[in-house]
């Protein structure tokens, strides 16, 4: 069962992402690299994770905590999540560019924001349906600041993590924009299918 075996994937799967993509990109002559992508995710996620991950050590009262002991240190998850974070904003890049026309990431649009966003709502929802599953960590509601939106097995589901994950993919669309397009020549980005696409800058 994955309860079982839930913390070592979720640590397993976080470390192994930067892992992978240096292997698979560090040869990617392109100028723009997934890399700076994933890097861009981590660097955001960063802006959540620590105070989260703080409050389950410092705080009287937490923000987050773990319905079981966690073997390590909260700090290693705090790490293995923002990885976690770095790779779940390439997956919804990958799905701007299966949804939107491309070249993505040429310009600002609506409809690409709009699915980084709607990627993030599912995301957090599905991370944290998982995580109270398998008796992993949860969000303390019943505050001002965080409702809860239901209960699942006799734990809250709150609003936090989705305002986060509603603001986060807007704040990682607007700066990728910066990244793929700053001013001067054209650019290729390489995907993971090996494909690459010109944006004119």
């Amino acid at each position: 069962m994955l309860e079982a075996h839930f913390f070592a994937v979720d640590l397993f799967v976080g470390f192994s992402l930067p892992v992978y993509l240096h292997v698979r990109h560090r040869s990617d002559p392109a100028p723009v690299r997934v890399l700076q992508l994933f890097w861009l995710g981590v660097a955001i996620g960063l802006t959540w994770e620590v105070p989260l991950f703080l409050s389950t050590i410092f705080a009287s009262e937490p923000i987050v905590g773990f319905l079981r002991e966690p073997p390590v240190h909260p700090g290693v998850f705090m790490i293995a999540h923002a990885f976690w974070d770095g790779g779940l904003f390439l997956v919804g890049l990958g799905l701007v560019r299966a949804a939107c026309p491309h070249p993505v990431l040429a310009r600002f649009r609506w409809p690409e924001m709009v699915v980084f966003a709607l990627w993030g709502q599912l995301s957090a929802l599905a991370v944290e349906v998982s995580s109270v599953l398998n008796q992993g960590w949860v969000y303390h509601g019943g505050h001002a600041w965080n409702p809860v939106l239901f209960h699942l097995a006799g734990h809250p589901i709150t609003v936090l993590p989705q305002l986060i994950w509603l603001a986060a993919p807007i704040a990682y669309y607007l700066c990728a924009l910066r990244i793929v397009r700053p001013s001067g020549p054209a650019i290729s980005i390489k995907s993971g299918d090996g494909s690459a696409e010109t944006v004119e800058r």
